[in-house]
């Protein structure tokens, strides 16, 4: 009886590893690992056997390493390996023949790391979501293939399905817990109106990117075009109005607010009207046309220049909130100058030094117009990843927080206004909103508009930039609101011209008029 029992032991643990062997079973088997399953995965497909002649989604072949070779997984995947791959991945083994394995894996397998916050800098890194969720994975021979002179190519068939996608391989994290990134490095796409063609220069596990966001057709594309464009026209126009008026109110009565507001106009008017020259001019120069050069880094220096100014109407209006008149820096706006002008040319003259200004080409692509382009001169997009590092820290991380600095000023405001209503008997008072008089509702209302003006004035619009990924009307908002700039600064100039009237009212207390005036004065 125990020699039974043995025998039948023996016959199913034989019967479990073979069928461990199958290649339909690699997948399950690795992913029991703690470790990463795709080192597992691409060790055992090469080994394991194929429970019948045609396996779904994996197909396995011998071929001669001395020819290029085709394997197609499945009707929508197919992979295309030259001879140079074939003979590298063979090494010194004296063998012709090859074994090459494409499979297609689900990519709910693979997860996703935290975007690295050290010195490591993902610069190839790529967010987004999977065609079809499918990952192409191919393997030939016992090493692995990278940088290879002729690449290999895998056609992802789409029949028109997204209009656009980008071609991304699987990099494994350091952390060795089986995450990972999807990165475009040694890869490159394009796109043939029914297939995605991926070019790499390595074997791997590979996959199609489509971008989740929202999609501007060619119709909108254009509206939006001829709105900035109008916008900065006339930006242009009421932006030097304000600065007129802004000095004519300053030798009237010489204020350091008004003279802030007079830095921002000027800022402001340099940014539209280089974005303008920028825009036109980029169709007619050459792409290393020095007067390209020069105004890429004009308009670059205009931007970071505005930025710059806005922080600073941030920073002086949290001085007249928090110390009430009492601003007693010596030389301050001196110093708020150097700092306002200082900075953006500093930054400037680093990035010419650096060369990264030209012209810089931003392909789209349409699904009736396969190809189109927008030229501005700009950073010179022949350097990807020095226009990278430069765009993100000049153009995203410093404009987000001088965004993040202002917002939390205007909610100070907002804050301090609330308490002061609230305390006279306004919105939020016990007294309720049947009982507030005509006078108090005025207040209100002219709390709203200041509170609406500080806003535009604060450059708080840009933050507007998280809508324009998730609705065409919220692009549509961005592109009026940041355009016209140059027109609501002009409505703000027409506003400072009006004397406060001042509240003789004895219930008003000192704090109030104090805010009120700080408020007028911004």
């Amino acid at each position: 009886m125990w020699i039974t029992f043995f025998l039948v032991t023996i016959f199913c643990f034989s019967m479990s590893q073979a069928v461990a062997d199958y290649c339909d079973n690699v997948l399950q088997e690795c992913l029991k690992r703690p470790t990463a399953w795709t080192r597992c995965y691409e060790d055992k497909i090469m080994s394991c056997k194929p429970r019948g002649r045609f396996m779904a989604g994996i197909r396995q072949l011998k071929v001669d390493s001395l020819q290029e070779v085709d394997v197609s997984p499945t009707h929508e995947h197919r992979v295309h390996i030259p001879s140079s791959a074939l003979q590298r991945s063979r090494g010194n083994v004296p063998e012709v023949e090859v074994l090459v394995v494409a499979s297609v894996i689900n990519s709910s397998h693979f997860k996703l790391s935290p975007r690295s916050k050290g010195r490591q800098i993902q610069f190839h890194r790529r967010e987004g979501t999977v065609f079809r969720g499918s990952v192409l994975s191919v393997k030939a021979g016992t090493l692995s293939v990278n940088n290879l002179q002729q690449p290999i190519k895998l056609i992802f068939r789409h029949d028109n399905e997204v209009e656009n996608g980008t071609c991304v391989f699987w990099a494994e994290s350091a952390m060795g817990n089986g995450t990972g990134y999807w990165s475009t490095e040694g890869c490159e796409t394009s796109n043939t109106g029914n297939e995605f063609i991926c070019s790499c220069n390595h074997l791997s596990f590979f996959a199609v990117l489509v971008n989740p966001q929202l999609s501007v057709s060619k119709s909108h594309s254009e509206t939006l075009s001829y709105i900035t464009y109008i916008g900065s026209a006339l930006s242009v126009v009421f932006t030097f109005i304000s600065l007129i008026i802004y000095i004519c109110l300053h030798r009237r009565r010489p204020e350091k607010t008004t003279n802030l507001h007079m830095q921002l106009a000027g800022a402001m008017l340099c940014l539209h009207l280089s974005f303008l020259l920028s825009c036109f001019s980029a169709w007619l120069l050459n792409e290393d046309s020095p007067v390209c050069l020069v105004l890429g880094l004009i308009l670059h220096w205009s931007l970071l220049a505005t930025f710059s100014w806005t922080a600073l109407e941030g920073f002086h209006l949290y001085l007249l909130l928090s110390r009430v008149f009492n601003i007693t820096f010596r030389k301050y706006l001196l110093k708020l100058s150097l700092v306002g002008w200082g900075f953006p040319t500093l930054v400037a003259v680093i990035c010419a030094i650096s060369g990264v200004y030209g012209k810089y080409t931003l392909h789209m692509r349409d699904a009736k117009l396969s190809n189109t382009t927008a030229h501005i001169c700009w950073m010179n997009s022949e350097f990807p990843k020095k226009h990278l590092i430069t765009s993100f820290i000049t153009t995203v991380a410093f404009p987000s927080l001088v965004v993040l600095f202002n917002a939390c000023v205007m909610g100070l405001v907002v804050f301090k206004l609330w308490g002061i209503r609230r305390g006279s008997g306004g919105f939020g008072s016990n007294t309720g909103w049947k009982k507030t008089n005509k006078n108090k509702g005025w207040n209100l209302w002219k709390d709203s508009v200041k509170v609406l003006g500080l806003s535009l004035v604060l450059g708080l619009p840009w933050g507007l930039t998280s809508i324009t990924y998730v609705s065409l009307p919220g692009i549509y908002v961005f592109t009026i609101f940041n355009s016209c700039q140059g027109v609501f600064m002009f409505l703000w100039s027409l506003a400072l011209t009006r004397k406060p009237q001042s509240n003789n009212n004895s219930s008003t207390d000192t704090c109030q008029k104090k805010l009120t005036t700080s408020l007028n004065n911004s």
